[in-house]
């Protein structure tokens, strides 16, 4: 009737004490063993995050690169959007593995404690309730043996009893000895009966209470801790799942992000974007004039001013076919500075004549000509390496480098944007700095108002200061709105017929006919009319340079750009440039100055946009522009 009145309770098998023990340690286990699973899925998607977020990092544009730059186009931006929500995606994971250990590691870590201690209770009290029952067993054991043994020494003491009463030849003292001594072990046989039956009847009490109320009650603890173990189990496996679907809004959102910036490109925007970048401002050259052929004339050697038909003249004129792969001196801007480093005259420039300019005959092969007493070529690169350039690494030059202060070196429309943001943020400096200098003029003011906040000399200082900063800024601003309405004079309107380019690109680009032309010249050009060795090397190192097109792939920026115009000169003798970088200017011929005397004698002068080279700079009269003169 017990039994079927405890139904599934665990008292029904208590006879299973010690099953009962193995089943509750692998339940433990068990949740260690989740409990371990959670923990290694955190780390999981701590490092799943570390690496999403280097990942994002690596690819975020550098600052003053190239990919920097290109943010402008919707793609780049798309893409930064995307490595921004890839960024915020790696945080998610951050936060499921935050709160996996947070709300399941450390709660289970916490109840496997508690857990253990009850089950460690329990058991204790289990054991003892068994070590009572049997030692009442034992003691019911002892006793029904004492009484069996005791009940046998009594029969024995009977019989004796009985073969001393029957013989005849026993004393009646002896008799009544052994009917004493029977007597006494049948007291004794009655005394271990009644012991016996008193601990028989205290064991089956102690029996009852041991499986029908100690044992029920603490298997019926150990079912209640095992449910809840199974329970607590169960809330953890949901809290994992919960931890997961609590940050999917989010993901969401940051995959939608994804999307959004994929649906923002616009591949047409991207192509204004090209054309406002890279827009240079130059019309397209003129028509070529028809030149004739004349006894005693040279034609001129050009080519058309295009990018492409100059690489593909380059290309078919060079010996081979192949392109040069060597880059020759990265820190010169453009083919033409560094041949005018090689061809400008090294000598120290002729004296001017003592009464009367020179004729045409006594001039070409005068000793101080540039052209006489050449220096090798190995001396004039030597010289050139060790020039300081004016960019300090390539580096630099990679990011763009730090060009003219004006960006002369940059087509006009470019050129324009680059003045147009300086003046920009200069404004912004004298807007910050007139603000603050208000601040401290109110300041002043109260402090004059009230002493005893401050004084108010103590500002004066930093007033000055502002004062001399915001004048700088100022004249700042003044300097590049001139270069700015310089270039917006210059930049030439839609209507304004195309006109062909300054010489200095028709020199720079006739690179087809350079060999021969500059043969014959040096041939011409030397005393004894003699070629030698140096000179044609010379020549061919030229050629080389000019026809290197990595050269400008690498470091131009675009076209390049006439140099300005910086005042005028007036010969004051005649002079016969023959040899190769100078000019033949007559008395009296007004020039345009482009490159002052660096301290070698020269001047660099152009003649009607078609012609440029050196003079000596005594026999001109320079006339330098104010603002040269100033700098």
């Amino acid at each position: 009737m017990m039994e079927e009145r405890m139904g599934n309770c665990w008292s029904y098998t208590k006879d299973q004490f010690d099953n009962l023990e193995k089943h509750t340690q692998s339940g433990i286990e068990f949740v260690e063993r989740y409990s371990k699973f959670v923990k290694e899925r955190s780390e999981i998607e701590i490092s799943y995050a570390k690496q999403i977020r280097n990942l994002s990092k690596k690819y975020q544009p550098k600052k003053n690169s190239r990919e920097e730059e290109e943010n402008k186009y919707t793609s780049c931006r798309a893409f930064l959007s995307t490595l921004n929500e890839l960024n915020d995606y790696a945080g998610q994971h951050e936060v499921i593995a935050e709160n996996l250990t947070s709300q399941i590691i450390t709660e289970l870590s916490r109840y496997l404690t508690e857990l253990k201690a009850e089950r460690k209770s329990h058991f204790h009290d289990g054991r003892k309730a068994q070590q009572q029952i049997e030692s009442s067993w034992k003691q019911l054991e002892s006793s029904k043996r004492r009484f069996e043994r005791d009940c046998k020494e009594a029969d024995r003491a009977q019989q004796y009893f009985e073969r001393m009463d029957a013989d005849i030849n026993v004393t009646k003292a002896d008799v009544e000895k052994a009917r004493q001594q029977a007597q006494m072990r049948h007291q004794i046989a009655a005394d271990s009966k009644t012991e016996y039956s008193n601990y028989l009847t205290k064991f089956n009490q102690e029996q009852n209470e041991h499986y029908y109320t100690l044992m029920p009650n603490i298997f019926q603890k150990l079912q209640e801790m095992e449910e809840r173990r199974i329970e607590r189990v169960g809330v953890s496996m949901k809290t994992y799942a919960e931890v997961d679907r609590e940050v999917l809004p989010i993901v969401g959102k940051c995959l939608d992000g994804m999307t959004k910036a994929a649906e923002s490109i616009e591949p047409k925007t991207d192509s204004k974007q090209v054309v406002e970048s890279y827009k240079s401002g130059f019309v397209p050259p003129g028509d070529v004039e028809f030149e004739d052929y004349g006894p005693g004339q040279t034609m001129k050697r050009t080519v058309s001013e295009t990018s492409l038909s100059n690489s593909r003249g380059e290309a078919k004129e060079r010996p081979g076919g192949g392109k040069s792969k060597g880059k020759l001196w990265p820190f010169i801007k453009n083919k033409n500075k560094l041949m005018s480093l090689l061809t400008s005259p090294h000598q120290p420039p002729p004296a001017p004549p003592a009464s009367s300019p020179p004729s045409p005959c006594a001039v070409p092969n005068d000793p101080q000509s540039p052209k006489q007493n050449k220096e090798p070529l190995s001396n004039r690169f030597n010289e050139f390496m060790a020039s300081k350039p004016k960019m300090t690494c390539l580096r630099s030059l990679r990011r763009g480098g730090s060009g003219p202060e004006d960006f002369s070196h940059l087509p006009p429309e470019q050129r324009r944007k680059k003045l147009q943001a300086k003046i920009d943020d200069i404004n912004k400096d004298i807007q910050k700095e007139m603000d603050q200098k208000d601040a401290l003029t109110k300041m002043k003011g109260v402090y004059e108002k009230n002493p005893q906040m401050g004084d108010p000399a103590s500002v004066d200082p930093r007033l000055v200061e502002m004062a001399m900063n915001i004048e700088k800024l100022q004249s700042e601003v003044q300097k590049f709105e001139g270069w700015l309405a310089e270039v917006e004079g210059r930049l030439p309107s839609r209507s304004d017929p195309p006109r062909r380019q300054s010489g200095l690109y028709e020199s720079q680009n006739s690179n087809s006919t350079m060999v021969d032309n500059n043969c014959a010249q040096d041939r011409e050009s030397s005393p004894d009319g003699s070629y030698t060795e140096e000179q044609s090397s010379e020549t061919q190192v030229k050629v080389a340079i000019a026809n290197t097109p990595e050269f400008d792939d690498e470091f131009d920026d675009g076209d390049e750009e006439t140099l300005p115009t910086i005042g005028t000169c007036k010969a004051v003798y005649s002079f016969e440039g023959h040899n190769e970088g100078t000019i033949s200017v007559t008395e009296g011929e007004l020039l345009f100055v482009i490159e002052q005397d660096k301290g070698d004698g020269w001047t660099r002068v152009r003649r009607n946009e078609e012609e440029e080279g050196y003079v000596p700079t005594s026999y001109v009269e320079v006339f330098l522009e104010t603002n040269t003169k100033d700098s």
